[in-house]
């Protein structure tokens, strides 16, 4: 299922390294922090946090670390992201007015209002791999983007209608990203939590992979972030508790899961 050729990868190449900018998970990266250009999936279940993820990724990139970034929806409108996000104090408005951050809607599908009651949504036959990339080339130039997130790359591969078309989607999408000066993170469902989950095609592809699930225990609800592979880095490869606060996600990368 993998490609050999995109999966090559020579740890003598990383010169670079991206502070994800959440508390906890850089100490499980061996201290050093995501590679530069890396295309990494982000995969958990709903509720697990992973957009909360991704926007607070771009969003320290570009307040703390100089780094601008975009955040391309499939799915969600904008809008009802950022007003979600609002809890976490974090000033999106100000980043886009500054021109350090922006979001690009390129969902396959649009709802509009009809002569009769209520909406209808309209599919657009022609979202495949060239309007994605037009629309991340579009904004690498505009801001001279550092960071990336597509959310939910679910979405694109579901255009594709078999395994081997998506499988090749995928694959020609991270090739693409790769000759960006980019890093990337791509937001995915996960398709079963269970320790015993059979792998997904997309693990295989990209390189890195971090693991967001839950699991309800007793009274309350148990997060686990795991990362499963990162080339080029020591991993801590331990499922570690992390918790979804007033300041988005943090990491406890010195307590056991289920401690």
């Amino acid at each position: 299922m993998s490609d050999p050729e995109l999966n090559a990868f020579d740890e003598d190449e990383v010169k670079d390294w991206i502070n994800p900018g959440i508390p906890g998970i850089k100490s499980m990266l061996d201290g050093a922090g995501f590679p530069r250009g890396h295309t990494i999936l982000v995969s958990g279940g709903p509720g697990s946090g992973k957009t909360t993820l991704g926007i607070q990724f771009l969003y320290e990139g570009a307040a703390n670390y100089n780094q601008p970034g975009i955040y391309i929806t499939l799915d969600e409108d904008p809008a009802d992201i950022k007003k979600n996000m609002s809890s976490f104090g974090w000033d999106l408005e100000t980043l886009e007015k500054e021109i350090r951050l922006i979001f690009i809607d390129v969902s396959p599908v649009r709802v509009v209002p009809t002569d009769r009651a209520g909406l209808v949504q309209l599919g657009m036959q022609e979202f495949k791999l060239v309007k994605l990339l037009e629309a991340i080339h579009s904004g690498i130039d505009e801001i001279g983007a550092e960071r990336v997130v597509i959310d939910p790359v679910t979405i694109f591969m579901l255009q594709y209608p078999s395994q081997t078309e998506r499988t090749h989607a995928l694959r020609d999408l991270i090739a693409e990203l790769r000759k960006t000066p980019c890093t990337n993170l791509l937001i995915s469902e996960l398709r079963g939590t269970g320790m015993d989950r059979e792998y997904q095609f997309e693990e295989y592809l990209s390189q890195g992979v971090i693991l967001l699930r839950t699991f309800p225990r007793a009274d309350k609800l148990t997060r686990m972030l795991q990362i499963e592979k990162m080339r080029g880095v020591n991993i801590d490869p331990q499922p570690r508790p992390y918790e979804i606060g007033e300041n988005g996600i943090e990491v406890f990368p010195t307590l056991t899961a289920f401690g």
